[in-house]
């Protein structure tokens, strides 16, 4: 049994869910908008989760941009989604990779999705409830650290999850987009395997 104190979540995976996918962004200039990504993000905190975004960025591990360059790229969206009335309640990122890492980077850590080391220094950090939390991605790394984490997975077709569909597990629910996902957790489904 859950205490009082803990608190649901959707955790949401960055590039190709909530921004338009560029490969390896890092310039404020380069972001986009997934249509609907704004709305969702509204619906799903004045439902009273906490949103919540965990990202790969193997581009720091590679030496191709800094964290300082992620740090501002996240200034950025918090800026643009406080202007469509909602925001982030907190961001959390791997910046290693255990193969392609340059100096400290390069480490096989517990963080990298499909590893759900994110979701439950979260979990930890802000008093969230696993078993009651949702986990939205674009690639099957992402449902795979939901899965680890105990949460429930729902995969978007934007990104690469068009290509990542055919390899789902069992059960998992794919949606067209992250506003598609927000209403679906909204509704309450998505416990039976459908497509929406």
């Amino acid at each position: 049994m859950r205490s009082e104190e803990q608190r649901r979540a959707v955790f949401l995976d960055r590039d190709g869910t909530i921004n338009q996918e560029v490969g390896y962004l890092h310039r404020v200039e380069d972001f986009v908008f997934i249509p609907g990504a704004p709305e969702a993000i509204r619906l799903l905190r004045g439902a009273g989760f906490l949103v919540v975004v965990v990202t790969n960025q193997a581009g720091i591990a590679r030496g191709l941009y800094d964290e300082a360059a992620l740090e501002r790229l996240h200034e950025h969206l918090a800026v643009e989604l406080a202007a469509a009335g909602t925001g982030i309640d907190a961001s959390y990122f791997c910046p290693h990779h255990p193969r392609h890492g340059v100096g400290p980077y390069q480490v096989d850590c517990a963080c990298r999705k499909p590893l759900p080391g994110m979701l439950l220094q979260a979990a930890a950090d802000l008093g969230i409830a696993l078993a009651d939390s949702w986990l939205v991605g674009d690639k099957l790394s992402d449902i795979q650290a939901g899965l680890a984490a105990g949460c429930r997975p729902v995969l978007v077709r934007t990104g690469y999850g068009t290509a990542t569909e055919p390899s789902l597990p069992a059960g998992v629910t794919a949606c067209d987009d992250l506003l598609a996902a927000a209403r679906l957790i909204l509704a309450g489904e998505g416990r039976e395997p459908r497509s929406v």
